[in-house]
């Protein structure tokens, strides 16, 4: 088995993606007060991607991982993306 360097990350940068998720939170309170029509679900949907990425990329580390399980990570966006597009569009064609 290969023995993988191990990565030290600064708190400081976990402070920051914490600031940020906080501050996606927030945007995500206010996108309910803001009415886009049709597009409420898929902007609140951007942004609950955006805070996604962030955890996945920081918190658990797939930031240091190898490409391999990037690729698989990336691949199970794009279904779920497809999986989304495919609601939509069932929904908009009623």
């Amino acid at each position: 088995m290969d023995k993988k360097e191990k990565h030290i990350t600064s708190y400081s940068l976990f402070a920051k993606v914490l600031v940020a998720l906080l501050i996606l939170t927030t945007i995500s309170v206010l996108i309910t007060e803001i009415h886009f029509g049709a597009l409420s679900v898929a902007v609140a949907l951007s942004v609950a991607c955006v805070k996604v990425a962030l955890v996945l990329v920081y918190f658990m580390h797939l930031k240091w991982e190898n490409s391999f399980l990037r690729i698989m990570v990336a691949g199970v966006f794009l279904l779920f993306a497809l999986v989304l597009v495919f609601t939509f569009i069932d929904y908009l064609l009623r």
